[in-house]
């Protein structure tokens, strides 16, 4: 990368592909989730290594209960392993790890493996690392509207303290700033219910390499193109 390059603070990032890489291969599509745990693994390293400040993967949906219940059996399965292993991953790396979503659908002893691993890294001073699990954007927006009623319902809050920071302070990502840059892997050209509220202003960039194959080459080239992009907010170009 050119060292006069703007590193954007915030990544986010849709995994797409992997049930598709692994079927070109002639493989089950549990392959390709395993092969895309490694590549997140993979990626959480390189973005740091770039300056990048915070990472956020969207890892399952609330859309993806959907699936057959093999294939999300075998996602449970992986993302057990995934917790455990990424507590290891982030006592290396002095990562901080922040699960986003709704968790009361999980099965408990993944709740409380994500528990354990918000806990054990929430002081880490590395990589800002969220995953999304059983998260939609709609879904959270709504969370914290009933989070807002109920305030006012108790008299905690007045109507007029009702502003964008006030919700903002309610979503999954309270405390977190907004993405710069979402990454679309696989050719899809659409944001599938993420970050609905936090994805206002940002830059989007889609590639066609499925999510198993996206490697530090392809980060760099999304970096790339966001420095190439007029980055405006309310019609006020950033300096």
């Amino acid at each position: 990368m050119e060292e006069n390059w703007k590193v954007p603070r915030h990544v986010a990032i849709i995994l797409d592909g992997n049930g598709r890489w692994a079927k070109a291969k002639g493989m089950p599509r549990n392959y390709g989730h395993v092969q895309g745990a490694k590549t997140v693994e993979n990626i959480c390293e390189e973005a740091y290594r770039m300056g990048i400040q915070y990472l956020t993967v969207y890892a399952f949906s609330t859309e993806n209960w959907n699936r057959p219940k093999d294939e999300v059996d075998a996602l449970m399965k992986l993302l057990r392993n995934y917790m455990k292993n990424c507590l290891q991953t982030a006592q290396k790396n002095r990562m901080c790890v922040r699960i986003l979503g709704e968790k009361s659908r999980l099965d408990e002893d993944i709740r409380k493996r994500i528990e354990e691993l918000e806990e054990a890294t929430r002081d880490n001073d590395g990589l800002h690392f969220q995953i999304a699990i059983n998260y939609g954007g709609r879904d959270e927006i709504t969370r914290a509207l009933r989070k807002a009623v109920e305030k006012a319902a108790s008299g905690e809050w007045k109507p007029e303290d009702i502003t964008e920071q006030a919700i903002e302070g309610l979503l999954d990502t309270a405390g977190i700033p907004d993405p710069d840059l979402l990454i679309r892997t696989c050719n899809e050209q659409r944001i599938s219910n993420f970050l609905l509220w936090q994805l206002a202003y940002t830059e989007f960039y889609f590639t066609p390499v499925a999510w198993p194959d996206f490697s530090k080459e392809e980060l760099q080239r999304a970096v790339e193109a966001y420095n190439h992009r007029d980055r405006r907010y309310g019609g006020l170009r950033e300096e």
